[in-house]
């Protein structure tokens, strides 16, 4: 991996800084920069300071002028830290200049997210896609890396036929770099497309299968896998943390009508996620693309789930998946006062103009109006019939119980009256039963 420069060993004192440019913007720009707090500290790293920067225009150089450039810097020094967090997205020259002018290593909202994804990465296809955003990400801030050889001119020879005296040797090396880095980034894209293969494949298994799926989506720490592990009760990897989940994980579950459901759990979204970030995870979250209907958990006890709510649809958007049927899960209910859950999911729902389910993972609340949410997402695929089979016919009573749920079952002389609910496929070979 190429590193972006060389960073201190370990970064232990942050002071985060977030530019804005219209007043309007101001309650919007605070709510990020306590979400970069959160971000930063994910990273084990000790936040001293936060400042919040008016500019009234965007300047190339340092995004604001100069005299607040060197208000931060003064701060910077004040502070005694080693590391300024932009939660602006710096281009690699204003990131430069930054460094120039603090002395200290200077970061962007990008790199954070990117540092915290690469901890996560647990699978090879994770680890894949987080290399080849770090790898893109590097590429044009290469340059830093070899600012230490800036004082080396061009000297004589160095080369076949002295075709080194015309470079520098830093101007030198960083080119082989360049080109290595362009070489990674390309081995890094066909693997994942050899990975994009086999999820293709998988997915053709299950479509045969004819088994409706769903993908579970939504901000960061919503509470995704927690989701998936209390309505499978299998054993997702689930903590209290931002980004616990880059890898997608499918479980089964069967519904009240019978119907089996695959429930796909995706990496989590966030304001100003990265677009390359979402480029390359986008072989993980074609699982929503091609998904059934979305379920898009939204933690209610935060003040921005509504903003969290349009985050994710914005994402969305970005992988063509916005228009899917969708059920809203309002999660971590118990974190609200009793007095107010009621009224605060009410006027969430009514922004959002869609089915909603209100619940506490952690409380083991709301299974059940889940479960039923779900039920109704798939009730086209589905219907409830009453069928006249002959005893000697009892093949087709155990393929409905195989493949549907069979309501109640009465005998009456040669014949077993069944009530069941079957997929439609199913219940249109049986018309010549039904009562």
């Amino acid at each position: 991996m190429f590193e972006i420069r060389e960073k201190p060993q370990k970064v232990e004192r942050a002071l985060l800084v977030s530019i804005y440019f219209n007043e309007k913007d101001l309650p919007e720009t605070r709510a990020m920069l306590e979400e970069l707090d959160d971000l930063v500290s994910n990273l084990d790293i000790q936040v001293v300071g936060k400042e919040l920067v008016r500019s009234r225009e965007i300047h190339a150089k340092f995004l604001c002028g100069t005299g607040k450039a060197q208000e931060i810097c003064d701060l910077a020094h004040s502070l005694d830290v080693d590391c300024v967090v932009f939660d602006n997205m710096l281009a690699p020259s204003q990131q430069r200049e930054w460094e120039r002018l603090i002395d200290v290593c200077v970061i962007d909202r990008e790199e954070v997210i990117l540092d915290i994804f690469a901890q996560r990465a647990r699978t090879r296809e994770a680890t894949l896609q987080v290399d080849l955003a770090r790898m893109q990400y590097s590429l044009p801030r290469m340059a830093r890396m070899w600012a230490h050889l800036d004082r080396q001119g061009g000297g004589s020879g160095g080369g076949k036929g002295g075709s080194g005296a015309a470079r520098g040797e830093g101007e030198k090396q960083i080119e082989v770099d360049r080109r290595l880095a362009r070489s990674r980034i390309e081995a890094i894209q066909k693997e994942l497309e050899d990975v994009r293969r086999q999820r293709a494949t998988q997915r053709k298994d299950r479509e045969r299968q004819g088994m409706p799926t769903a993908a579970i989506v939504g901000y960061t720490n919503a509470g995704k896998s927690s989701l998936l592990s209390f309505v499978s009760g299998a054993d997702v990897m689930a903590k209290d943390m931002l980004f616990a989940t880059l890898d997608t994980t499918t479980r089964k579950i069967s519904l009240p009508d019978g119907q089996a459901l695959l429930l796909t759990d995706t990496v989590g979204f966030i304001r100003n996620l990265p677009h390359r970030l979402v480029e390359a995870f986008k072989s993980t979250l074609e699982e929503a693309v091609l998904a059934d209907f979305l379920i898009q958990v939204v933690d209610v006890s935060d003040p921005d789930a509504y903003r969290h709510f349009e985050t994710t649809l914005e994402v969305l958007a970005e992988l063509g998946a916005v228009d899917k049927p969708m059920v809203v899960v309002f999660n971590k209910l118990d974190k609200l006062e009793e007095s107010v859950r009621c009224e605060t999911a009410e006027t969430l729902a009514r922004k959002m103009q869609m089915p909603t389910v209100s619940m506490s993972v952690r409380e083991s609340w709301g299974m059940d109006d889940f479960m039923e949410a779900c039920v109704e997402m798939l009730s086209h695929r589905v219907h409830t019939s009453i069928y006249k089979i002959p005893q000697y016919r009892s093949d087709l009573v155990a393929v409905m119980h195989r493949e549907g749920k069979v309501l109640s079952t009465e005998y009456e002389e040669n014949d077993i009256i069944v009530q069941a609910i079957l997929p439609r496929a199913l219940d249109s070979k049986l018309d010549d039963w039904k009562v």
